[in-house]
């Protein structure tokens, strides 16, 4: 077997890889370029601070001692 023919085919199986993966990647770019949800930023900023109140009190229990009966 001679061989320029094993780095022909080598070459050609190298250069048909970078093809390849350059297409799929340029297909992943332009992809991800024109399907990106358009999302407006807001630029105005909310100057009022939300202040959260509790609705339940919470009511602390007094200690309760055991009797010793003494």
């Amino acid at each position: 077997m001679p061989t320029e023919y094993h780095t022909d085919k080598q070459l050609l199986m190298l250069i048909t890889a970078a093809l390849i993966i350059s297409s799929l990647v340029t297909i992943n770019l332009l992809l991800l370029k024109f399907s990106c949800n358009k999302t407006i930023k807001s630029t105005k900023v909310n100057e009022k601070p939300i202040v959260l109140k509790s609705e339940y009190i919470v009511k602390t229990l007094t200690p309760r001692l055991a009797p010793t009966g003494s």
